[in-house]
């Protein structure tokens, strides 16, 4: 049997990093494990050992006709592509909602089609009901990253499990604690380059606190950075970064790591970051909804609060980094959470889910 898995576009975000964890771990299993995605573009599905890679057109634009039309074409071009190479035998392995192309050849050509699930959201709307109707009507399972998730989708007859995410056994490698000092007071925030990532509120927050020392990490490029905050005051304890390959020393700097995604744009189905920060020691500050909210547990490896809400942001904030003895507490108890993810347990549950006849 075939491990025939499909992702739209390669970079460094957080599904196509979790998208490249099973499918190493599958190849290292001796599967025969072919992967379809966009071609151009360096990310975490790059040069995978033992896996078979094959490429399919789709450039991302900025306009949203334009990206709408682009990423029609694509789906259109990957669906005769996958219909021409896919066998009956194939498990067709489908990651996020978005290359609804492959889901349609595999179910053609009579394949088991299973979903990988990291979103609840996706725009226009009308794009999201079609997307989520296409995996209620195409996938014969779905694999949702949290419970919150799995509840919020609603997706009937389709048989759906959960897998939450996990650390990266070479991430977990290159994990170096370094001792802080008393007056290391460091904030942290790595995610994509949206208004609904809390963006914005996390540089009003850099302003008000200007007493710490701020980190935002963007998945974006330098130009994208300077088109955004063209004109912005910012504030000069803040330092923004693109798109990293290497986080390790930011996490390695870092007091707390922010995560401020704003319930009104975007809830969080799990959340990488977390974890990892977690998996540093750190204490983490999270929104109240969503699978994200799932990983913390209210005042003792964080918080969980509303990024809207600015004036309990700053007062989380101060405690844990002016209250040493808050801080030391929900270090000891990250140290603790951590071991729910780790990538044995993950690679055992995905294989239990998908080859269930070889657990």
């Amino acid at each position: 049997m075939r491990v025939v898995a499909f992702h739209l576009l390669n970079d460094y975000s957080g599904s196509p990093k979790v998208l490249s964890q099973l499918l190493q771990g599958w190849a290292n299993s001796e599967l025969d494990v072919h992967l379809f995605s966009s071609g151009g573009k360096e990310g975490f599905l790059s040069d995978l050992s033992k896996v078979k890679s094959h490429t399919y057109w789709y450039r991302w634009q900025r306009n949203p006709l334009i990206r709408l039309l682009t990423y029609s074409t694509s789906q259109l071009l990957l669906f005769f592509k996958a219909l021409f190479f896919l066998q009956k035998e194939d498990l067709v392995y489908v990651n996020t909602v978005l290359p609804f192309g492959a889901a349609y050849a595999g179910k053609i050509r009579g394949c088991r089609v299973v979903y990988h699930l990291h979103e609840t959201t996706v725009n226009p709307p009308i794009l999201k009901s079609f997307l989520f109707g296409t995996v209620r009507q195409l996938a014969n399972e779905a694999i949702c990253v949290s419970n919150d998730m799995a509840r919020v989708l609603h997706l009937g007859h389709v048989k759906t499990h959960i897998l939450y995410n996990a650390l990266e056994t070479s991430f977990i490698q290159k994990i170096t604690l370094n001792e802080k000092t008393e007056s290391s007071k460091n904030v942290l925030m790595i995610c994509s380059l949206k208004w609904y990532k809390g963006v914005s509120e996390f540089v009003q927050i850099a302003h008000i606190l200007s007493f710490y020392n701020f980190r935002l990490v963007l998945n974006a490029s330098v130009s994208e950075i300077e088109a955004y905050f063209n004109q912005q005051n910012l504030p000069q304890n803040l330092t923004i970064f693109p798109t990293q390959k290497d986080v390790h020393p930011h996490y390695q700097w870092a007091d707390l790591v922010l995560n401020l995604s704003r319930p009104d744009g975007w809830i969080e189905t799990f959340g990488l970051t977390a974890i990892e920060a977690m998996a540093y020691e750190i204490p983490v500050i999270v929104p109240p909804v969503g699978g994200i909210s799932e990983l913390v547990e209210n005042g003792r490896n964080g918080y969980k609060v509303d990024s809207r809400n600015i004036a309990e942001l700053i007062a989380k904030i101060r405690q844990i980094l002016d209250e040493k003895s808050i801080s030391k507490a929900m270090k000891e108890e990250a140290k603790m959470k951590i071991k729910q993810f780790s990538p044995i347990e993950f690679g055992r549950k995905s294989r239990q889910i998908l080859f269930p006849s070889s657990e």
